[in-house]
């Protein structure tokens, strides 16, 4: 199983964890990154993730959320044909940066595409092309909690 996870969900450990859901959103977060550990699924990375993670004001956190590029399985280097698939998306109403997210998570062969940004993933459901969930949805998911 190969999954994406965004800046969103990177960056939700250090969300406020006094609201329930983020401390929930922040539990299922770090089993998925249990599960890449534990070889269980394989972690996607792009170089928009570089980007973001580089201009995060936090060095700590900037440090802590680089360390997973080294346990990606594939790194996504954006190219011409990831800036038209996300420029695509950008005319559905995607913003420019989750748009090259999911471009690049789709161009990798993503299974899934996990975040915790509400629209993002109401706009990313309406046209189907990519499995996106929050990441307690994510790990249902992956452990395949609701079978046939």
């Amino acid at each position: 199983m190969r999954i994406y996870l965004d800046m969103c969900c990177f960056n939700r450990p250090y969300d406020d964890q006094t609201q329930a859901r983020i401390h929930l959103e922040t539990g299922a977060k770090l089993l998925l990154q249990q599960k890449v550990k534990d070889t269980e699924c394989d972690l996607i990375w792009s170089s928009v993730l570089d980007f973001e993670c580089k201009n995060n004001p936090f060095e700590e956190r900037r440090h802590a959320i680089l360390q997973w590029r080294w346990l990606a399985k594939t790194v996504v280097m954006i190219d011409q044909e990831i800036v038209a698939q996300a420029k695509a998306f950008e005319l559905r109403g995607i913003g420019k940066f989750d748009a090259l997210h999911v471009a690049c998570a789709m161009s990798s062969q993503a299974n899934v595409f996990v975040t915790t940004d509400d629209r993002l993933i109401k706009k990313m459901r309406k046209n189907d092309t990519l499995t996106t969930m929050l990441p307690g949805e994510a790990i249902a998911f992956l452990e395949n909690w609701y079978e046939d």
